[in-house]
């Protein structure tokens, strides 16, 4: 690599020139990489790694803003001074290791996530302990820092013997000669960030050359800077009264009346067949990263789920269900609170999210005493302050009693004495379910009626368990699915032993699915999830009927025959006509809507788009024309569940009043 620009920015320039080279290198690599899903033509290939090398240069001018006023600014009389040699070294020393770094991260996040980095990154960035331990647990992180430090050291030995430290260092232009290359530099800097987004990088259908096409580093920040979205901003809207008018019949359920004519009111009256009788325990088991591709039931060879399959064939089996994110707060938000995902940031994730109306609020008409119990530290993505401004009682490997929304709950820890092994994430899934039977038994002895909401962790990387449980060696996913499988397995072994058991249900499904990437923005099949309720005295039965997460607990609720007031959105598959049937599926910032054979996507640049989608939901093409009504209704959904949360409306006290003034 010869020098560039024999002066006193030499070094500036070499840096920028590294940067580029190495971007263009990592981003070919990833194209590479995800070439098997790649549907576009060669044109748009140049197009996303042009745009990409703009995107390469800011980056690089962003590294070095800060040295180029440096130089603009540092004295004439003190260039190539001790002072000077040493701030420079130390600067490219601290900006080549942060360089090297986040490159090198780019790999494993583009094979977990398969996009560039985003706002998971930016959200895990928060959770220093959880991070840092899953990186260390999951990759030989010293080794990783020696790679670094040796990167570090070649590149300032190639400036070296380029002569960029010689040139940096001797020349000694004038004030205005060093203000004639640094203002250009200043004024293309801010021009580049005040005009480029990453939406410039969102030309394509294909999610592989659109995520190709961007940097990570920008990508990040970017993602820092936009954490939430704002519907009415960003979205395709309708007129408020329209958007109601379209939902209220949607989410209208065959044995349920609306509470009050006005526009904007959703409670609704379920009303039972006959006498309710049906109180039973109920245990919601939340699995991590359980997707749909690891069940025998749904095609996997490699038997790796065989007590989930047993469960199964015993079960009201649910083969048709989607869920509605790629993270764990999607599908609590899912499960708790049965609306579809909002954009930007989890409910879960969010101020203000206490006393909402949720799965606890019938619960507690119903006398049960909740539990939400998490493995790790339930302050990671806000856990713990979500669930316990709910009303449950917390479960978690911290310690103390918690405050939150005014509603007193407690806070008990898992004890040292009671955790065989742990990780990054926490406690084990075989110790996870013992605390799980240890507060069912404290229930039970009190004659109080109980709802656990457990979170599961082991089949998260770094994949590790206790040893000697199951067959395959740790740090693999099908290893992690296998003990998560066996654990299950236990945990229903010993609960039919306790007396509690034959008068307590237990839902079995996944948070979201182990991966999300593919070919389009939203990869229907990467959110297909088993769900089973098992141990209801009911005949075992699949549901093939399209169904989404946020249908779940209602259609529990269904079975059990009970009365309740709701304003959910999801509703009781077995009393919703097939015609209704659909799926709420997203991300974070694209929301859609499967219904039959379409997809109905909306995005956060007002745009709508349409896909019919192939039967094993594999395949998507665009549709040529666009069906307006299915537009309507998922902006509809979405519109009125953003509104809702911003407004206030989900809040118990807003429904009381709801209730006494109508």
């Amino acid at each position: 690599m010869k020098c560039l620009f024999k002066n006193r920015f030499s070094l500036l320039f070499n840096f920028v020139g590294l940067y580029l080279t190495l971007s263009l290198v990592v981003r070919l690599v990833l194209f590479i990489l995800s070439l098997k899903d790649v549907v576009s033509s060669y044109l748009d290939v140049f197009k996303a790694f042009g745009i990409g090398m703009l995107f390469d240069l800011v980056v690089a001018f962003s590294f070095v803003l800060l040295y180029n006023l440096y130089l603009l600014i540092f004295p004439k009389r003190w260039i190539g001074l001790f002072l000077d040699k040493i701030f420079t070294i130390i600067y490219f020393i601290i900006i080549l290791f942060i360089l090297f770094f986040s490159l090198m991260a780019e790999f494993p996040f583009w094979e977990e996530f398969g996009v560039r980095f985003n706002f998971i990154a930016v959200d895990y960035l928060i959770y220093t302990y959880e991070v840092i331990s899953n990186i260390n647990e999951s990759y030989p992180l010293p080794i990783i820092i020696i790679t670094i430090l040796i990167l570090v050291t070649a590149s300032l030995l190639l400036f070296y013997k380029n002569g960029a430290f010689k040139s940096t260092f001797l020349s000694k232009p004038s004030f205005l000669k060093r203000l004639a290359i640094s203002i250009p530099i200043l004024i293309s800097t801010i021009l580049l960030l005040s005009f480029l987004t990453n939406s410039m990088a969102e030309f394509s259908l294909n999610s592989v050359i659109n995520e190709v096409g961007k940097n990570g580093v920008f990508s990040f920040f970017r993602a820092y800077r936009s954490s939430e979205l704002d519907y009415d901003k960003f979205y395709k809207k309708l007129p408020k009264e329209k958007a109601y008018s379209v939902l209220k019949p949607n989410i209208l359920q065959e044995n349920q009346i609306y509470k009050s004519n006005q526009y904007d009111d959703i409670l609704r009256q379920t009303q039972a067949q006959g006498a309710e009788e049906l109180r039973p325990n109920i245990i919601l088991v939340v699995i991590e990263s359980f997707s749909g591709k690891f069940i025998s039931a749904f095609g996997n060879k490699e038997h790796l789920t065989p007590n989930f399959d047993t469960l199964a064939n015993n079960s009201i089996f649910f083969t048709n269900l989607y869920a509605t994110g790629t993270r764990t707060v999607r599908g609590m938000e899912a499960l708790t609170l049965s609306v579809p995902p909002t954009p930007g940031n989890s409910i879960v994730r969010r101020l203000n999210n206490g006393n909402l109306f949720s799965i606890s609020t019938i619960l507690k008409q119903k006398n049960y005493h909740s539990y939400f119990i998490y493995g790790g530290d339930g302050y990671f993505d806000n856990m713990n302050n979500f669930f316990s401004g709910q009303g449950f009682d917390i479960v978690d490997r911290d310690r103390g009693n918690i405050l939150s929304d005014n509603l007193k709950t407690h806070r008990y820890t898992i004890p040292n004495n009671e955790v065989s092994f742990e990780n990054a994430w926490g406690v084990c899934d075989g110790d996870l379910y013992k605390q799980s039977l240890k507060y069912a038994d404290r229930s039970s002895s009190q004659g109080q009626r109980f709802f656990q909401f457990i979170m599961t962790t082991s089949n998260h990387r770094p994949y590790t368990f206790p040893k000697g449980k199951i067959d395959l060696p740790q740090g693999n996913r099908n290893a992690a699915v296998k003990y998560t499988d066996f654990t299950l397995g236990k945990f229903l072994e010993e609960a039919k032993t306790k007396p509690w058991y034959s008068n307590t249900i237990f839902v079995v499904l996944a948070d979201h699915c182990a991966s999300s990437a593919g070919k389009w923005e939203i990869n229907i099949n990467k959110h297909h999830i088993p769900a089973i309720i098992f141990n209801l005295k009911n005949k075992p039965k699949k549901i093939n009927r399209l169904t989404s997460q946020i249908d779940l607990m209602p259609t529990l609720f269904g079975y059990l025959n009970w009365n309740y007031q709701s304003q959910f959105y999801g509703e009781d598959i077995n009393k919703t006509k097939p015609s209704d049937e659909r799926a709420f599926i997203s991300n974070y910032r694209t929301l859609g809507l499967l219904k039959g054979n379409t997809f109905t996507q909306i995005d956060d640049k007002k745009g709508a788009i349409q896909f019919n989608v192939s039967k094993y939901r594999n395949s998507m093409s665009e549709t040529k024309s666009s069906n307006q009504d299915l537009i309507n209704e998922t902006i509809s959904y979405y519109q009125t569940a953003s509104e809702r949360f911003k407004d206030g409306k989900m809040k118990i006290n807003k429904i009381v009043k709801l209730i006494s003034d109508h």
